[in-house]
């Protein structure tokens, strides 16, 4: 049995932020002995200009054969970038690298595709493991969707084995539920039988930053201001609730483009925004009809947790109590890094991190390749 480990945990997330979030966990794969530091670290924009023309590269490469030229430039700008993240953080943190037993290095989602009953799916992300491996001179986990999709699974969510993990922390049961708010929302629940569920619930900060660039109001809606101004239009939302997927079977994964800004066209800016963040909290609302009981508390990490016109939205359109990650005393912002260095660790002891219920993987599958 392997003993509780330092682990670096690394995420960057697919609204292209320019940020980098690192964070160290004490664990052993199953229970969380510590939180270390944690930090939102900048990316040089130069790094954070490739990121965004990768992305859109790879919205026309679509799984060719030939990978564009871009993708090997940003993977290796990105894996230097995150390399140097984690010898800041080890350093601030009064550790050395020789302490580190692991490192959880998710890279940079850059498409995914969810399987259809006809093929598997497929994922991309930017990061080459073995290069921060000979950077930082410790075990590199990386690579943690390919295997899962491989087995017929969705490659995601992942985070559900540390959701579950911090709700047995604060000793609570089938009555709550972990709501992650990135480009995409995802949910996580256990059954009062520990039964394992999780999906992506539908979009989440992706449509709202991606309306507000396009119609060159800035990055994001920045404390929900200009949504918290507005009025949903009602008659639309109601419309986008029928989509298909929202109705459709866990588990089920997203790409971050699958809900885009055309959703508010033809709608002023402040009902945009407003329409669009209540179709966030919509959405969340009919998973919430999907699981087998429906919980009580919604508790919510990710940076949608810091719009107010989402978490309102979210609190009349679901019927629950919404609580924020801080609430727990957890830390909002750290949640998918530090769930990366969960699972190193869990993959370091051969762990399973997907299972049926949440990726609809055949079995319980260990996932991550190990660069050491």
């Amino acid at each position: 049995m392997m003993s509780a480990i330092w682990s670096v945990g690394l995420m960057t997330g697919t609204v292209l932020d320019g940020f980098i979030d690192v964070a160290l966990l004490r664990t052993d794969g199953e229970e969380i002995v510590e939180f270390g530091p944690y930090e939102l670290m900048p990316y040089p924009e130069h790094i954070n200009e490739m990121l965004v023309q990768a992305l859109a590269e790879a919205r026309e490469w679509q799984f060719a054969d030939e990978d564009p030229k871009i993708f090997a430039e940003a993977e290796a700008a990105l894996t230097d970038a995150q390399s140097d993240a984690v010898k800041a953080l080890v350093a601030q943190a009064g550790l050395k690298m020789s302490d580190i037993g692991a490192v959880g290095f998710h890279g940079q989602t850059v498409l995914h595709r969810a399987p259809q009953p006809e093929r598997i799916g497929q994922t991309r992300q930017l990061g080459d493991g073995q290069r921060m491996h000979e950077r930082l001179g410790v075990p590199v986990v990386y690579d943690f969707r390919s295997a899962d999709m491989a087995e017929g699974g969705q490659g995601a969510p992942l985070s559900a084995i540390y959701h579950a993990a911090l709700l047995k922390r604060i000793n609570t049961g089938a009555e709550s539920a972990v709501l992650n708010l990135g480009g995409v929302a995802n949910i996580s629940w256990m059954s009062a039988a520990g039964d394992l569920i999780a999906f992506d619930t539908g979009p989440a900060n992706a449509p709202t930053n991606d309306f507000m660039k396009a119609r060159g109001l800035g990055k994001m809606d920045e404390d929900g201001k200009l949504a918290l101004s507005g009025t949903v239009d009602e008659e639309r939302l109601a419309s986008l609730l029928t989509h298909q997927y929202l109705a459709a079977a866990y588990p089920k994964s997203l790409d971050r483009f699958d809900f885009g800004p055309e959703m508010a066209d033809g709608l002023s800016n402040a009902d945009g925004a407003a329409t669009l963040a209540a179709f966030t909290a919509g959405a969340v609302g009919k998973a919430l009809d999907l699981l087998p009981a429906r919980p009580e508390r919604l508790i919510v990490c990710g940076g949608g947790r810091k719009n107010p016109a989402i978490m309102k939205a979210l609190e009349v359109r679901t019927g629950c109590t919404i609580d924020r990650a801080e609430d727990h005393g957890w830390r909002g912002d750290a949640v998918e890094a530090e769930c990366f260095a969960h699972l190193a660790a869990r993959t370091l002891r051969g762990l399973p991190i997907s299972f049926p219920k949440t990726t609809g993987a055949p079995k319980p599958l260990t996932g991550g390749r190990i660069a050491r």
